[in-house]
């Protein structure tokens, strides 16, 4: 009889570790919706996230329509909005997912989520940190480090080649930001645009992507990741994935 047990244990244990090693350190909620400008890159985007998934043991929750939001968000340690705007979600929407950010939430905004109507939701615009003024041509230019003590900039070089809609930003909230990584204004030309339209550059400080303190939570913002080529590229995902770590944990930022 003890024999049988022995073998009984040992087959239960077998059972459960891998379970155990397979459990996940966190969730995230990634909203997806296609849209004009923004959709070849959807297949490509999930599979790796996928990738990262299972190399950094989380799990995510794939969504393309804004309904999630209608569900429980606390099982959430972060929502990203990846080339999706929080103009996709109703007032009743837009409540739950303010009440998130209040109770502790943490949010992930990737290129076009940062874009969203003036004054539309406010809130939204604020916690971005920037708005969208305009965006030249998609240009090749050099994006500098700025904070190297920050995950997102782990991965990439001091001095990243990079092709990307660099946009034109305000501040009209005021809102603080901590900018990560910048782009040199004098490596491409920010006034190339279509006919009709006017881009001026920002300067010296041109942020195209940073984090900060919202509500109660984190957000972490990149404008970087237009085409689909950008969601296989490993420095480009290295970044992203430098961002969710520290949205969803917290963890990994060196102190300056």
């Amino acid at each position: 009889m003890k024999r049988v047990v022995r073998m009984l244990t040992i087959l239960l244990a077998l059972i459960v570790a891998p379970v155990a090693l397979a459990q996940s350190q966190y969730k995230l909620l990634v909203l997806s919706i296609p849209n004009k400008y923004h959709y070849e890159y959807i297949p490509v985007a999930r599979d790796s996230l996928e990738r990262l998934a299972k190399l950094h043991a989380f799990e995510f929750t794939w969504a393309n329509r804004a309904d999630v939001f209608n569900g429980d968000l606390s099982q959430y340690a972060a929502v990203m909005f990846l080339n999706t705007p929080g103009e996709e979600l109703n007032p009743a929407q837009r409540k739950r997912f303010e009440d998130y950010m209040r109770a502790g939430g943490n949010a992930i905004v990737v290129h076009r989520a940062a874009i969203t109507p003036p004054n539309d939701w406010v809130w939204y615009e604020k916690m971005v940190g920037r708005s969208f003024v305009i965006h030249p041509m998609l240009q090749t230019g050099v994006v500098t480090v700025t904070d190297k003590g920050f995950p997102a900039t782990f991965g990439v070089p001091d001095r990243w080649i990079w092709s990307d809609e660099y946009y034109v930003l305000s501040n009209p909230y005021n809102v603080r930001i901590n900018p990560v990584l910048n782009v040199d204004e004098s490596s491409y030309d920010p006034t190339k645009i279509w006919p009709g339209q006017v881009s001026r550059p920002m300067g010296r400080e041109h942020p195209v992507a940073w984090y900060h303190g919202y509500e109660k939570g984190r957000v972490f913002v990149t404008t970087l990741g237009h085409n689909v080529e950008m969601y296989r590229d490993p420095q480009y995902l290295s970044h992203l994935m430098g961002g969710i770590y520290w949205a969803a944990t917290g963890l990994g930022q060196q102190q300056r």
